[in-house]
């Protein structure tokens, strides 16, 4: 038996990073606020810390969907796999070319393109989606701030407009 209303409780999951972050903050200033010349800059940092994990949760907020698409993505060690009852794929983070997020509404999802390889699209509400926008992070000149800007851009694309979010030949690695 549960105290709290279901819709309460999916937001309290929803925000579960922020809310850490804040309460990490917050331990930080009440560290802070103690003086002396090793507890101010002690929680000065932690309170930075939390911030800043609150910050990033925020930005990851905005990759978790319900899941409602059929199919499963899988990251491990640098390949993504996607699982799906007609099909699926995998490719590896260091073979990729191109990120776009194609569709629009339900349908929409990402089209991870390689060399040489058909292109993979996994839906956006897969289960298990969200650790994608992670593992995509790891492409050299590709941060969250671009791929939460190409997100807002593909909600309002009219068809299915690819919005391309990455690709090798403007990013070069390193």
């Amino acid at each position: 038996m549960s105290f709290v209303r279901p819709e309460a409780r999916a937001a309290l999951v929803r925000w579960r990073e922020v809310v850490g972050g804040l309460a990490v903050a917050a331990a930080g200033l009440w560290l802070a606020s103690l003086g002396g010349l090793f507890l101010m800059p002690l929680g000065g940092a932690v309170a930075l810390v939390g911030l800043t994990l609150a910050w990033n949760g925020r930005r990851r907020m905005e990759f978790s969907r319900d899941v409602t698409a059929p199919g499963m993505v899988e990251v491990d060690e640098g390949r993504v796999s996607f699982f799906h009852p007609f099909g699926g794929g995998s490719v590896a983070l260091r073979d990729l070319s191109e990120v776009a997020l194609t569709g629009h509404g339900t349908a929409r999802g990402w089209r991870l393109s390689q060399p040489g390889q058909p292109a993979l699209t996994v839906p956006l509400a897969a289960e298990g989606a969200p650790a994608l926008a992670d593992a995509l992070t790891a492409l050299p000149g590709l941060d969250l701030a671009r791929l939460s800007r190409a997100l807002g851009a593909a909600e309002g694309a009219p068809g299915d407009q690819a919005v391309v979010i990455w690709s090798r030949n403007v990013w070069p690695e390193a």
